[in-house]
C-alpha cells in the first residue's frame, strides 16, 4: 500500500488569523516536503471563491511542484470538471503529464457546493449529467486517433484534435466517489476510483463495502476493478491530550469548514445529491468521541498501523493522508508528516524505502 499527501486547503473558520495567501504557500512547502521524505503522491484540492478551500488552481500549483520535486506523483483532488470546458482540461493535464515526465494522476469529480457552480453560471441541478459528458470528452481527447467530433447536451464541436497527448498511455482517470451513480460511471468506463472513508461509511456502511460494491459494478462488464484509493484524516498522538486535539480539529473541520459547503436544503438539492442530506445531519450531530477509524486515523503509531492494516485488507492500494486539516500549525503538519514516514510507513512493504531521516 502506498501513501500520499492530501489537502483541500480548508480555511473557512471563525476568527481565522491565517490568510488564504499564507496557507497557499504553506501547502506548497508541505508538498515539496512530501517529496523529500518519500511520500508517493501529492493531491491538491480545487475550491473557489475562498469558500471551503483557498486554492482554485491545482493545475498551477502542481505545475510549480513538478519543477520543485523529483519523484512525487501529482494529482488534483479533484478537478471540479463541470465548471471547466473539458477540452481545456484535457489540454492542461496532458501538458503537465508530458512536462512532469508522466507523473500525473488525473482525478475529477462533480463537487457539492452550489455556490461554486453559481459563481461560474453553471447549473447545479444537472451536475451528474454535466460531469459524465465532460469526462467522456476528456477521455476521448486523450485516446481518439486523429480529429473527432462531439454533439451532446452541454458541449458541441467538430473536427477537434487535442495535442499534446499525455505521456502515460493511457492516463486513466480517477473518479471521486460519494454515490452509487458515480461508482457505476467509473465501473462502466473502466476508470479508477477514490473514496472518502467517512462518506463511504455513511453511504455504504464501511470502506470495504464501498470497495466491494465497486468490484460488483465492474463485474457487470466482465472485468476486474481498477485501482481503489481513499483519503484519510490523520493525527499521530502520544497521549490522550494530543489524541483529543486531533479529534477536536476534525470536528472543527466538519462543522465550521465542510458542512456549509454541502447541500442541506431538501427543497433545492438535486436528486443526484440527496444523499448529502443524511451526511449533513450526521455531521451536525457528531461528537468528538464518535470519531472512529471510519473517519480519522488518530492515536499512537501502533494504533494507526493497526487501522491501516484493515484499510489494506479492504482492497485499497493507496491512502492519501490529510495532515493539515482543522487549522493545524504549519510546523505541526510537517512534523506529523515526518513522524508518519518514520514510525508508520515502514510497516508497509511499499514504503520500506521511505526516506524518514530528513
Amino acid at each position: 500500500m502506498k501513501f500520499g499527501y492530501f489537502t483541500l486547503s480548508d480555511n473557512r473558520y471563525p476568527n481565522n488569523p491565517r490568510t488564504p495567501e499564507q496557507f497557499l504557500h504553506e501547502i506548497f512547502e508541505q508538498a515539496v516536503y512530501a517529496d523529500e521524505i518519500g511520500l508517493n503522491s501529492a493531491w491538491i484540492g480545487e475550491h473557489h471563491f475562498n469558500l471551503l478551500g483557498i486554492n482554485p488552481c491545482p493545475n498551477i500549483m502542481l505545475a510549480a511542484l513538478a519543477s520543485a520535486t523529483k519523484t512525487i506523483r501529482l494529482a488534483p483532488a479533484v478537478v471540479l470538471l463541470p465548471v471547466h470546458h473539458p477540452l481545456h482540461v484535457a489540454e492542461e493535464w496532458a501538458t503537465l503529464d508530458q512536462l512532469s515526465g508522466g507523473r500525473v494522476d488525473f482525478a475529477a469529480g462533480r463537487g457539492y457546493d452550489r455556490a461554486e457552480y453559481d459563481g461560474f453560471g453553471i447549473s447545479f441541478e444537472s451536475t451528474a449529467e454535466h460531469f459524465a459528458e465532460g469526462l467522456d470528452i476528456v477521455w476521448r481527447a486523450w485516446t481518439e486517433p486523429g480529429k473527432w467530433s462531439h454533439h451532446g447536451t452541454f458541449y458541441n464541436f467538430d473536427n477537434i484534435e487535442v495535442r499534446p497527448r499525455p505521456l502515460q498511455q493511457p492516463l486513466r482517470p480517477v473518479i471521486a466517489c460519494f454515490s452509487r451513480p458515480t461508482m457505476e460511471l467509473a465501473a462502466k468506463r473502466d476508470w479508477n476510483i477514490i473514496f472518502a472513508p467517512f462518506a463511504a461509511a455513511m453511504v455504504y456502511g464501511s470502506l470495504k463495502n464501498a470497495v466491494d460494491a465497486y468490484a460488483e459494478e465492474c463485474a457487470k462488464y466482465d472485468r476486474a476493478p481498477r485501482k481503489s484509493s481513499c483519503s484519510y484524516f490523520i493525527h499521530i498522538a502520544d497521549d490522550a491530550q494530543e489524541e483529543a486535539y486531533g479529534r477536536e480539529s476534525l470536528l472543527r473541520y466538519f462543522k465550521d469548514a465542510l458542512v456549509a459547503a454541502f447541500p442541506a436544503d431538501a427543497k433545492t438539492v438535486p436528486p443526484s445529491l440527496r444523499y448529502f442530506l443524511d451526511i449533513v445531519k450526521i455531521l451536525n450531530e457528531m461528537r468528538a468521541e464518535d470519531l472512529t477509524a471510519k473517519s480519522v486515523l488518530v492515536g499512537s503509531p501502533e494504533k494507526i498501523i493497526a487501522d491501516m492494516r484493515e484499510v489494506e485488507a479492504s482492497g485499497v492500494s493507496e491512502v492519501i493522508l490529510y495532515f493539515n486539516y482543522g487549522l493545524k500549525p504549519h510546523d505541526m503538519v510537517k512534523d506529523q508528516m515526518r513522524r508518519f514516514m518514520r514510525d508508520v510507513a515502514p510497516a508497509f512493504e511499499s514504503a520500506s524505502a521511505a526516506r524518514s531521516d530528513r
